[in-house]
């Protein structure tokens, strides 16, 4: 194309992307308006009008993130048909819904990402736009089928990819590639796995396959939405940005620590505790650890009615608790079970002591009279209620676990490893979260109280509305008093106070996050090599349907507890319903950066395949032998450079460098530049600490340095 051609060609573009503004400004401006009005609106039921609130919310945000790079592309056919592509769709209303922008998951612009010279898909030319807010700058042609054509043009692909990085993950619409976008479109009800090493877009994949599903599935998913769960807060955050920016909102974000709701926790076990609480023997353990607390009196237990004297032996106690345990309930729920028998045994020996000489079986109304008063002797009595605490108590998780780890009786008298004992039993770990939440269904809930509860909350509420009532009839009326109808005449205290029953208006990520019962339509697992046997049932029971998009790298695996192979872990719970897929191409780690993590991961794991950079950045990565008096001084020398350059910087190393994170914090994040310090001291950690080291070592986008004051690792080879 000439000059003078590519000039007109560029007006031509610019003219149309900004008339996509011009309408994308007229479709925002009318959905804000109808907003508007149904926040104000009273018109239909307070049900209908919550909808209609929510569901106009959504398009405001998803109008809202379109404003940057609506449009970056265009398909152009063989037989003449042209077709943009952008981050939401957009429609002509004047001409029957012909639309003038593509959504980038419809299928008719998947030819963008996936036709090649060899397989055009019935395309002529691909066009992509390098756009800066509004305007587009330039635009860079592709023509198929041309000789001497390659697969795609890669202007746009290798501008991302060497731009300097901000703190967030950005997306990748624009520049999705023909192996990820398979694995984004894969239809597959099951769960996919997704295994890269550093740098694959693995992550990101993931979440433009979740904007995908949401996209296709709406109606099925928006209901529950989608958990995506990554290794930390600093990872969640960097990838917070990515599905909003796409028009998602529906996501709730969690780490394993927080899978509970009301529990926060950060802290890490030491390795082998890790290594034991991970284990599906667990689940043994604390079955034995409940039963432990369903205990038989070692002396009989008196109680004084008003006629006699009753006891609770240890018979009459295991018969209780045989039948509480064969009933298949929760512990907690069992207990009305244990509850009954007691009080059979007892009323049937009180009853026969009673009547003995005037009461017989024949007379079962007499006898069911007098067992009724005796039940209600029964209920009222302190030493009763106090026996029943101590042989069936209601528990909670925390007051399971807790005193199991602080006891190393109870840690044997359940079976379990004494590498879990400490001090301080409810100071609790991430490994404990999966333990807690499988308590959370062994004991079930406390039913008496919470009926108990809330019938103390209704007539609460029904005393309130008794006095709203008073205040209503009280007031002075215009009707002329045979005419007067009273408040009291159309409603009582009790049917007012469900009125008052406030609906949950909470959005849909609030309301799933703050319950630990709701279940998701699909899962998106990240870093899922680190996470143990226990932790998958806690996802399992959050995913009914065993939908997930699963992503990791088991050569990155640090965890004692984690997967070695993905068979394991998933054929328990999916058999014949997970698929495979990798990424082999590296697009975020230079070539001359990953050829010294690829000399590190050979050492340690031979088997695996470094994935192949997709450019090289013209910087050799460089060490720097210093001593301990020069450490500091050398950090904050490379600390004052890199903020003196755009983009990000981080320094990785042992927790004692000063300024330094360690690597673990860091998995998943990527830097334009990265300072690893003491890569010995990290590789002393056995084959934890080198994956740690692969870690560290491939978080850089264009720079990488090593300081070091011991001899380099033989394996860190290629540094200047």
């Amino acid at each position: 194309m000439s000059t003078e051609g590519y000039g007109a060609e560029l007006r031509a573009e610019r003219e149309y992307v900004a008339g996509l503004y011009e309408r994308l400004d007229g479709e925002r401006a009318r959905v804000k308006g109808a907003y508007r009005d149904a926040l104000r609106g009273t018109g239909g039921t307070p049900m209908e009008r919550d909808f209609e609130v929510r569901a106009l919310g959504k398009e405001v945000r998803r109008l809202d993130v379109a404003d940057n790079g609506l449009c970056f592309g265009r398909l152009d056919t063989v037989d003449g048909g042209r077709s943009y592509i952008g981050r939401i769709g957009l429609f002509d209303e004047d001409d029957e819904y012909e639309p003038v922008l593509l959504d980038w998951r419809a299928p008719a612009a998947r030819p963008f990402y996936t036709a090649t010279g060899a397989n055009p898909e019935g395309m002529r030319r691909r066009r992509q736009f390098h756009t800066r807010g509004r305007q587009v700058l330039e635009f860079t042609d592709e023509v198929f089928g041309r000789p001497g054509n390659g697969e795609r043009g890669d202007a746009a692909l290798l501008a991302a990819v060497n731009a300097p990085r901000s703190e967030g993950m950005r997306d990748i619409v624009a520049t999705i590639q023909a192996e990820q976008d398979e694995i984004i479109r894969l239809d597959h009800p099951g769960v996919v796995v997704i295994e890269g090493g550093p740098g694959t877009g693995k992550t990101v994949v993931a979440l433009h396959r979740v904007a995908y599903l949401l996209y296709t599935q709406r109606e099925r998913m928006e209901r529950h939405g989608v958990l995506v769960v990554g290794p930390n807060p600093a990872f969640l955050n960097h990838i917070s940005r990515v599905l909003p920016s796409l028009g998602e909102s529906d996501v709730v974000f969690m780490t394993p620590g927080s899978l509970v709701p009301g529990l926060r926790v950060t802290k890490e076990d030491a390795p082998e505790a890790a290594r034991v609480k991970g284990s599906l023997k667990m689940v043994d353990v604390l079955k034995a650890a409940v039963a432990d607390r369903q205990r038989l009196p070692e002396e009989p237990y008196s109680i004084d009615l008003a006629d006699l004297t009753v006891r609770i032996d240890a018979a009459t106690a295991e018969w209780a608790r045989d039948e509480a345990r064969q009933s298949g309930l929760p512990h907690n729920e069992a207990r009305r079970v244990f509850t009954e028998i007691v009080t059979y045994v007892l009323t049937e020996r009180a009853i026969g002591r009673i009547g003995r000489g005037w009461l017989t079986r024949e007379d079962r109304e007499g006898w069911e009279r007098l067992r009724a008063d005796l039940v209600k002797e029964l209920d009222s009595d302190e030493t009763f209620a106090r026996a029943l605490d101590e042989m069936w108590p209601v528990l909670t998780p925390e007051s399971v676990l807790g005193p199991l780890y602080e006891s190393e009786e109870r840690l044997k008298a359940a079976g379990a490893d004494l590498a879990l004992h400490r001090a301080e039993g409810s100071a609790w770990t991430v490994s404990d979260v999966p333990l807690l939440d499988e308590l959370v269904d062994l004991l079930g809930r406390d039913k008496s109280g919470e009926e108990a509860a809330a019938e103390r909350e209704r007539k609460k509420q029904a005393e309130f509305a008794a006095g709203v009532l008073e205040q209503l009839v009280g007031r002075q009326d215009s009707m002329d008093d045979e005419d007067h109808l009273f408040a009291t005449d159309l409603l009582y205290a009790e049917d007012l106070a469900e009125r008052f029953d406030e609906q949950d208006t909470r959005e849909l990520v609030e309301r799933a996050a703050a319950d630990r019962d709701w279940t998701y339509r699909h899962v998106v697992v990240d870093e899922a090599q680190e996470l143990s046997e226990m932790d998958w049932r806690v996802l399992m029971r959050r995913c009914p349907g065993r939908s997930f998009t699963v992503v990791g790298d088991l050569a990155q695996r640090r965890s004692p507890a984690g997967a070695r192979s993905w068979d394991a872990v998933l054929q328990p719970y999916v058999p014949g319903r997970w698929v495979y897929r990798s990424l082999t191409v590296n697009y975020r780690t230079p070539a001359e950066i990953m050829a010294v993590a690829a000399g590190v991961l050979a050492e340690f794991a031979p088997e695996v395949q470094a994935p192949e950079s997709v450019r090289s950045c013209g910087v050799l990565p460089w060490s720097r032998k210093v001593g301990d008096e020069e450490l500091p001084a050398a950090v904050e020398e490379f600390v004052r450079a890199e903020a003196g350059r755009e983009g990000t910087s981080v320094v990785i190393g042992p927790p004692d460098v000063p300024g330094a994170v360690p690597a673990s914090e860091t998995k998943g994040l990527e830097y334009d530049a990265v300072l690893v310090v003491d890569p010995d001291r990290i590789l002393a950690d056995g084959p934890r600490g080198a994956a740690e080291l692969y870690v560290a070592l491939t978080r850089a986008t264009q720079r990488l340095g090593v300081l070091h004051r011991n001899p380099l690792p033989s394996s860190m080879t290629g540094l200047a």
